[in-house]
């Protein structure tokens, strides 16, 4: 009845997935890069879907949101976290929300810390993670707003105590895994196993801030408020 694809972006070592109704026809497209836009609607052609809602999961800095060029394409709606400093979004989600496209139904986690804005999505037995919790590790805190603390909470408080079955799937992974599960972070992740907040704090896990990342980041703020919309068929159920 529903439709699941992963798919990879090899440059920024990025996972856009893929989430569809056969029997609505509705779809969703979770943190698309701009370069594979002309693969995502190639992939909606084929599945015969129809995009209702792109979300990013937070403000990039390691390649383009292929929003705009999706909201161009199909007229769909845009949605981003609410402190997430992203632009021009038809849904600016917050924790506890949910985001209801048809006959799709997806919560919303607000996980703050690698950026203010960070959100998960939890939709039927999966987690879409963006960069709050990745395979073994997580995403750095040296983006603006970034904060280690924060992150470590949205961690341990908000996704660990989960179900041990849940399926975690990151907005990374640069060795190539696609998939985890709650347990296994909660039991072997080094970054939060037996590691104190204070401890995580201490590392020095910030990157520094290239002139190609603040570039990307001053395009992503602008999210899809630059683009003209001609809405598509699909109507999502807000």
């Amino acid at each position: 009845m529903f439709i699941f694809r992963q798919l990879r972006d090899s440059s920024s070592a990025t996972y856009t997935y893929l989430i569809g109704s056969r029997a609505s026809r509705a779809a969703l497209l979770v943190d698309p890069v701009a370069e594979q836009s002309p693969l995502y609607l190639g992939l909606l052609g084929e599945l015969e879907l129809n995009l209702a809602c792109v979300v990013d999961t937070h403000l990039h800095s390691d390649h383009l949101s292929a929003a705009p060029t999706l909201i161009r394409h199909t007229g769909c709606l845009y949605a981003a976290g609410l402190c997430s400093g992203i632009g021009g979004a038809d849904r600016q989600l917050a924790d506890g929300d949910s985001l209801d496209l048809a006959d799709l139904h997806l919560e919303v986690l607000a996980t703050p810390g690698h950026t203010p804005g960070c959100i998960t999505l939890l939709w039927e037995d999966r987690l879409l993670t963006g960069d709050a919790l990745l395979i073994g590790s997580c995403g750095a805190t040296g983006e603006p707003g970034g904060n280690a603390g924060t992150h470590y909470d949205s961690v341990t408080r908000k996704l660990l105590p989960l179900p041990d079955e849940l399926l975690v799937f990151p907005g990374h992974d640069r060795d190539g895994r696609r998939v985890s599960c709650i347990g296994d972070e909660r039991q072997g992740n080094p970054l939060f196993c037996g590691i104190s907040r204070d401890e995580f704090m201490a590392q020095d896990r910030s990157q520094p801030m290239g002139e190609r990342a603040e570039a990307m980041l001053a395009a992503n703020r602008q999210g899809g408020g630059s683009v003209l919309r001609e809405r598509s068929p699909v109507s999502p159920n807000n």
